[in-house]
């Protein structure tokens, strides 16, 4: 099965308890929630086999248009759900992620694929509904998806997202918990758990979290843009510098970026009054 985190890529932090843009609060930087527009996978789980699928796949990146147009097509000759998964899919690229997610979440529902193939529709409805700003409908399809594969820790750290989308951090770090009791490697899934601990504020174990994901991972932008939050709690403004600016090297054309030059420039600004 394909990477999961395709779609949602940058926002799995910034969506969930670092938001997805900070406010200088006295001393503070504190998260406010916001999703940036994410891609379609260039490979996307198959639910099927043929020529006709993935030539309609194959379009998605660079010409979602004519996978459209082709997917409606195909439809209308009998090509069935692989035809509604790639229509679908271009709906997302086409910029429509609320009306692609419900079509994925139908296609889930009346699929006679097995439970791993329907999962992973529904995970697919789940990024498509954070990417349309509805974390409660991808917190839904989340948790029908994980009716089908319990223990999916991308699955769970996608709920996750949703849940700390919802300031329901408590959940989040539940779901956090397990997938890193599935996989402990999961640099991501460390990175995301310490924002929801930062809003719990729970800050010596998210600083713990940080500190893991780094040792995994060095170079984590996300992991880093939280390093920065936390130290910027504790007026270590050098080290925030540090670190964001380490972010914007890294990742110069990224979500993760852009909130990095966001708190730069808020605390050259200083406190506000």
């Amino acid at each position: 099965m394909y990477s999961r985190h395709l779609l949602i890529a940058a926002a799995l932090l910034l969506a969930a308890a670092s938001g997805g843009w900070f406010l200088l609060n006295d001393t503070t930087i504190e998260a406010v929630e916001s999703v940036a527009p994410l891609p379609v996978p260039p490979v996307p789980p198959r639910i099927a086999t043929g020529l006709e699928y993935e030539r309609c796949l194959g379009l998605l990146t660079s010409e979602p248009e004519s996978a459209a147009a082709f997917a409606r097509a195909w439809g209308e000759r009998g090509g069935g759900e692989p035809a509604q998964h790639c229509l679908a899919l271009s709906r997302i690229a086409l910029g429509e992620p609320a009306p692609a997610a419900d079509q994925l979440e139908r296609l889930a529902g009346a699929s006679a694929s097995p439970p791993a193939t329907r999962a992973a529709l529904l995970e697919q409805a789940t990024q498509a509904w954070l990417m349309a700003g509805n974390p409660t409908r991808a917190r839904m399809a989340a948790t029908y998806a994980l009716a089908l594969t319990p223990d999916d820790p991308a699955l769970l750290i996608e709920r996750a997202t949703a849940s700390a989308q919802l300031e329901q951090h408590g959940d989040a770090v539940a779901d956090l918990a397990q997938a890193l009791r599935l996989d402990p490697r999961r640099a991501d899934a460390l990175a995301l758990r310490a924002a929801s601990l930062r809003q719990l504020d729970r800050i010596a174990e998210a600083r713990a979290d940080i500190e893991a994901a780094l040792s995994l991972d060095p170079d984590n932008p996300e992991a880093l843009l939280e390093r920065g939050i936390l130290r910027q709690r504790t007026r270590d403004d050098a080290g925030a510098r540090a670190d964001w600016d380490r972010v914007i090297a890294l990742a110069p054309d990224t979500a993760t970026a852009d909130l990095a030059r966001q708190n730069l420039a808020l605390l050259e600004a200083g406190p506000s009054r």
